[in-house]
């Protein structure tokens, strides 16, 4: 069956204009053309745009979405099983936030105080799963498994003043990297400095203790770990790089 570009849109969702962009670039080619110019699309970009619209629901770039699907390597079965995993792990995490609302409403209702501790656990697991799937084995491998250990106990045991402030350094710490690398601050000036002695204060909140070597060593991770630039980059490329260099210059 093949669709006009008014039929793809109403069935998808994807507006025309999307589409027609999709076309500009290179995403989303039409199988054919009219003879008066009007785009078809077969079966084969029908699939195609349901992968796209899979991508991008989990936040990837449209350049990113297009270098994937053109792969000669793109394996559809592979990649919709990878969907699932990551949408199954999404709905998990939903899941224990649905139940962390439901017990803290129930709690008010009963005029019950909920320990402060309970109202960040749910956070605090997810925090720790991440780190765990994603940086743990090349944390233990660089600064060993005691070290990694008390970090992980110290996460556990934050207070809410803790965990708050944690997350409101995090938070504080990107918003001014965006805001620095857009004006086109210099990372050994005062903005440099002073998420310099944010970002130091946010890795010290848990009561670990980050001397100028390791300060460093981190920061340079953050412009050799894809992971840790694409976390910096969210926002504003150049993040991360500002932040290596603000460290450098300012880690004392």
């Amino acid at each position: 069956m093949e669709y006009s570009i008014q039929a793809l849109s109403h069935l998808s969702g994807v507006t025309t204009r999307a589409l027609r962009w999709y076309d500009e670039i290179g995403l989303l080619k039409p199988s054919s053309r009219t003879e008066s110019g009007y785009r078809r699309y077969g079966p084969a970009e029908v699939d195609r745009l349901q992968d796209i619209l899979y991508y991008r629901a989990l936040g990837v770039e449209l350049a990113q979405v297009k270098e994937i699907l053109d792969d000669p390597s793109f394996d559809r079965i592979a990649v919709l099983r990878g969907h699932l995993a990551a949408l199954e792990e999404e709905q998990g995490r939903i899941q224990r936030l649905i139940y962390s609302v439901k017990e803290t409403i129930s709690t008010q209702e009963r005029n019950e105080n909920m320990a402060d501790e309970k109202k960040f656990e749910v956070f605090k697991r997810d925090a720790l799963k991440k780190y765990a799937e994603t940086y743990e084995a090349e944390s233990r491998e660089t600064y060993g498994g005691t070290k990694v250990d008390e970090m992980l106990t110290q996460i556990k045991g934050l207070t809410y003043q803790q965990y708050a402030e944690w997350e409101r350094l995090n938070k504080e710490i990107l918003e001014k990297l965006s805001a620095a690398v857009a004006s086109g601050a210099d990372p050994a000036g005062e903005a440099g400095k002073e998420i310099t002695a944010l970002h130091h204060r946010w890795l010290t909140v848990t009561g670990n203790e980050y001397d100028v070597q390791r300060h460093r060593g981190l920061a340079e991770l953050y412009v050799q770990d894809e992971r840790f630039t694409a976390y910096y980059d969210q926002a504003q490329t150049g993040c991360a790089k500002f932040l290596r260099d603000a460290i450098l210059a300012w880690a004392r």
